[in-house]
């Protein structure tokens, strides 16, 4: 491959470690919440749960009539608080507990993606050990110490804690060329790495480069796409129509994706029992 022209900026086609990348290959710089934000919402979380540990505990021993009975009544009330409070938040509320409603946060995944009940669960169990087993101290050293301030149980859950998103402007995405379309729909097109999707995304929307620079960035692109589709497209197709139609195309598929998925969960939400 030739070098690069001399007035090439490639700097614009690298995402930052922070950066995340939406379903249109525009990358978002969605920084993690700072550590004293997540001390404060955490310590609301804390009171939340022990004052529904300590109500629950009451209302068993209350009720069992044996030493056995008030002990698994106990027990009960401690998985309940514990551990099933935050699941049911997080699970149901996209990442949020009430320490994270009052301050605006949300829990995500590492690629910025809601959380699922399996990320929630494994939080809530490590946050028995690491906050209340141990009085928090492995979470906030662990905090401390990680770039976005991740305690225990984000690390092995594959989450962060961010502040909540703001309302975002994008730039249209490219259209597909009416001519490739029924190619695209055909074709067979891996997985687009996100740094290669925003580099075609930020090169087809850019209107301040030069013709050899876009040129040569256009044809690299092409180059490293052209590696991921089966067939290629008609001969004689431009590298730019040949890139919106994959962008296009990949867009596509995603939105179909997620509509059978949410249409899947409604129809198993609608058989559960009410």
């Amino acid at each position: 491959m030739s070098a690069p022209p001399p007035a090439a900026n490639l700097t614009g086609l690298w995402l930052g470690q922070d950066d995340l990348v939406t379903g249109e290959a525009v990358a978002l710089d969605v920084p993690a919440a700072s550590f004293g934000l997540r001390m404060l919402s955490g310590a609301i979380d804390v009171i939340v749960q022990i004052v529904l540990l300590i109500g629950l505990a009451l209302l068993g021993i209350a009720a069992a009539e044996t030493t056995a009975q008030k002990s698994i009544a106990i027990t009960v009330a401690s998985v309940l608080a514990l551990v099933g409070w935050p699941v049911v938040w997080e699970t149901f509320t996209h990442g949020r507990t009430p320490g994270k409603f009052a301050l605006r946060m949300r829990t995500v995944r590492d690629d910025g993606g809601p959380i699922s009940f399996r990320h929630a669960l494994t939080r809530a169990l490590l946050g028995t050990v690491e906050i209340f087993a141990f009085t928090g101290m492995p979470a906030m050293f662990s905090a401390l110490v990680s770039r976005k301030s991740k305690r225990i149980g984000d690390l092995l859950a594959g989450t962060y804690v961010i502040r909540s998103r703001q309302a975002l402007l994008l730039p249209p995405p490219p259209p597909m060329p009416e001519y490739l379309q029924a190619w695209a729909e055909q074709a067979d097109i891996s997985v687009i790495p996100d740094r290669l999707a925003v580099g075609i995304r930020q090169v087809l929307a850019s209107p301040t480069m030069t013709p050899d620079v876009r040129g040569y960035l256009v044809g690299d692109l092409a180059a490293r796409t052209a590696s991921l589709v089966r067939p290629l497209p008609p001969a004689g197709t431009p590298p730019t129509d040949f890139l919106a139609a994959v962008l296009a195309e990949r867009r596509r598929r995603d939105l179909n994706r997620m509509q059978r998925e949410a249409q899947q969960r409604a129809r198993l939400t609608a058989k559960l029992p009410r």
